[in-house]
């Protein structure tokens, strides 16, 4: 059984930063993917961005150049580093991860683990 924990979530003024983290645990495979979704309230959730066993990494569009995704060399540590965050930032953000090496790492069909989300808002 794999279980994932996010943790690092909290309120920020905009233009501020946090680093949210995801700690894996159980028989999670080294070539599995690992990502962040995000749902704010009342919209469905999103891809927000995923790296895969061999270092590859996927940025959803609204998050790119502010947000970084790493994973850590244990390969069971995953962490987003979170800059010039604004109030549309504002959501309950996922941590993910896969069986194994597969799949379409934006959508979230393709994760089979799931952490119980860490809150995140930004006020104006």
């Amino acid at each position: 059984q794999v279980q994932l924990v996010e943790s690092g979530g909290g309120l920020v003024q905009t233009g501020g930063s946090l680093r949210l983290s995801c700690a894996a645990s159980g028989r999670i495979l080294s070539s599995a993917a690992m990502g962040w979704f995000r749902q704010a309230p009342g919209k469905v959730r999103e891809f927000v961005a995923a790296v895969t066993w061999s270092g590859l990494l996927y940025y959803a569009d609204f998050v790119k150049g502010r947000f970084t995704i790493s994973r850590g060399n244990a390969k069971n540590m995953v962490y987003l580093q979170m800059n010039s965050l604004k109030p549309e930032d504002t959501a309950v953000y996922y941590c993910a991860a896969t069986r194994g090496p597969n799949g379409i790492y934006r959508v979230d069909a393709t994760y089979d683990y799931w952490g119980q989300g860490t809150q995140v808002t930004v006020s104006s």
